[in-house]
């Protein structure tokens, strides 16, 4: 509450004392808390190595937020060498609790070659479960691999098709960015294939993106 300022004015170094109290009972929400305070310096000077340590406890107890915080610092350098393959290390469990962020950051792994060998295949496999669990960059990431020809037949309608998922299951810039994609795919398509897109990404809203192909 005091983090937010939900009920209470905001104040970082009173929700900080009682994150401490939490945390030091074993409540994982907490550990992860104080990780996510001294990475982000709220209420405590930014120290990446602390934050990594209260990562690393939360993470010994399964907690999937702090497992993808500690992959997405290894692949940063923050508080701790650069290690691509730890990333993916850290990425796999949290994905393996169907951790959407997670899943999503494992996909950009295999797509760029980072931590593992590039496998578009597996990437496409991570964004789509990532889609499913709700990551509103996955459905971009989606698109692009269609009009690629990435690990899939290059496709415009089924491009344009997560391009449109994209744009209404995303906002702000997230949501600009697959409108203009999908409008720049238009352009080379037939009205028909355009009609065909439309209705698969009904479909696919409808199916909750468990039914997209």
């Amino acid at each position: 509450m005091y983090a937010e300022g939900k009920g209470v004015p905001q104040d970082y170094q009173e929700a900080l004392k009682w994150y401490r109290l939490a945390a030091a009972q074993g409540n994982t929400s907490a550990q992860y808390s104080l990780g996510l305070a001294y990475e982000k310096g709220q209420g405590v000077p930014q120290d990446y190595q602390e934050a990594v340590k209260w990562y690393r406890i939360a993470a010994a107890q399964e907690d999937e937020w702090a497992q993808t915080r500690l992959g997405s610092l290894s692949a940063e350098g923050k508080g701790v060498p650069q290690d691509y393959q730890e990333a993916v290390k850290w990425y796999r469990l949290a994905a393996a609790q169907g951790y959407a962020p997670a899943e999503y950051s494992l996909a950009l792994a295999y797509e760029k070659g980072q931590g593992v060998g590039q496998n578009y295949l597996e990437a496409m496999k991570w964004y789509r479960l990532a889609a499913v669990h709700g990551n509103e960059f996955a459905p971009v990431n989606l698109g692009v691999m269609y009009t690629k020809g990435r690990g899939v037949r290059q496709d415009f309608v089924r491009a344009f098709m997560w391009f449109t998922v994209a744009a209404a299951e995303s906002s702000g810039d997230s949501r600009g960015t697959a409108t203009k994609k999908r409008d720049r795919i238009a352009a080379k398509m037939t009205a028909e294939q355009i009609g065909t897109a439309q209705e698969m990404a009904r479909h696919c809203q409808e199916s909750k993106l468990k039914n997209c192909e």
